[in-house]
């Protein structure tokens, strides 16, 4: 029996922290309706991403993709910098 690879789930989010070496905090923000009165939130997801190069600043539009635990809390890795932050 041969089972396809899990598709890996790809998120895309702006990065918030780059103080870490090779680590990046994304924000990766979504909409959800609320359970009861049925009005949209927006909802905030803080995520720690591998950035091997540290190429990401704060500000960066990046795309992430889950990947094995690198170590407690990083499970997702940056794969494009979709859109670079505007310098002050």
């Amino acid at each position: 029996m041969t089972e396809k690879p899990r598709q890996r789930r790809e998120w895309f989010g702006s990065v918030v922290s780059n103080k870490m070496d090779k680590t990046v905090v994304v924000a990766v923000a979504r909409v959800v309706s609320h359970p009861v009165y049925r009005k949209f939130i927006r909802r905030v997801t803080k995520l720690k991403a591998h950035d091997e190069q540290n190429a990401c600043q704060v500000g960066d539009r990046v795309k992430l993709i889950e990947t094995r635990p690198i170590s407690k809390h990083k499970h997702w890795r940056v794969v494009q910098i979709i859109e670079r932050a505007q310098p002050e």
